[in-house]
């Protein structure tokens, strides 16, 4: 590849960023990306309900995919990376687009606030508290920071211990709900971005976001709540 090749691939990324169909292309692939990790770390939540052998044997193999060509927990830091960036450009994308539609609007509405709708609104907060979640899931579950009672490499007992306080149960559901809400509104938004949406299979693209948010939501809570009420213990 000559270096004018290079440059102008390197241009074109450039101007796809700062355009308005880039970013929310960068939005869109960078969400499909994360929520796919949810389903998969769902899944393996669901675990705790088998007893601690099966969760914590589950987190043992984690630490071990990709040997040897991995080191022993290469993998999980290699993905938690990835999902940063992700969680990072989809963020960031967010917040420029937001920014460019306060800029467009017109000079009228500069000293009156125009109602946002449901579902801006909905993407908005949710975007920030799960955000917030984040740092304190990582510091609660990850690094073991914040979790009192937590031990390295024993996650069924570490989640025992967090969801037995009623902060840690409480922060986690309200997470939780409002991961629900931007999954719903979220799907629906990058399938129109990524153009799989027309005027046949709308109905169908809603009702796999609406089954989507109801079995994520439903998956993640049933864990907390299972701790809480001692199914769990």
């Amino acid at each position: 590849m000559t270096s004018a090749t290079r440059t102008g691939h390197s241009s074109t990324l450039v101007t796809l960023w700062r355009s308005t169909v880039g970013k929310k292309a960068v939005m869109a692939v960078s969400g499909l990306a994360m929520l796919l990790y949810l389903v998969f770390h769902m899944l393996g939540n669901l675990k705790v309900f088998f007893g601690p052998d099966d969760i914590n044997g589950y987190a043992a193999w984690l630490r071990t995919l990709g040997q040897p060509f991995l080191g022993h927990g290469w993998f999980l830091w290699i993905a938690r990376f990835a999902l940063l960036a992700a969680a990072v450009l989809h963020g960031v994308c967010a917040y420029q687009l937001s920014r460019r539609d306060l800029a467009a609007r017109p000079a009228k509405y500069a000293h009156r606030r125009r109602r946002a709708s449901y579902a801006t609104r909905t993407m908005r907060w949710g975007g920030v508290i799960l955000g917030l979640f984040i740092v304190w899931h990582i510091l609660d579950l990850t690094t073991l920071t914040v979790n009192p009672l937590a031990e390295e490499g024993h996650p069924y007992q570490n989640i025992v211990a967090s969801f037995s306080t009623w902060y840690g149960g409480g922060i986690y559901v309200l997470a939780m709900l409002a991961l629900g809400l931007h999954i719903r509104h979220g799907f629906w938004s990058a399938a129109q971005t990524l153009g799989a949406n027309n005027a046949r299979r709308d109905k169908a693209l809603k009702a796999v976001a609406n089954g989507l948010a109801l079995v994520l939501t439903a998956g993640f809570l049933s864990v907390p709540v299972a701790v809480m009420t001692g199914v769990v213990s």
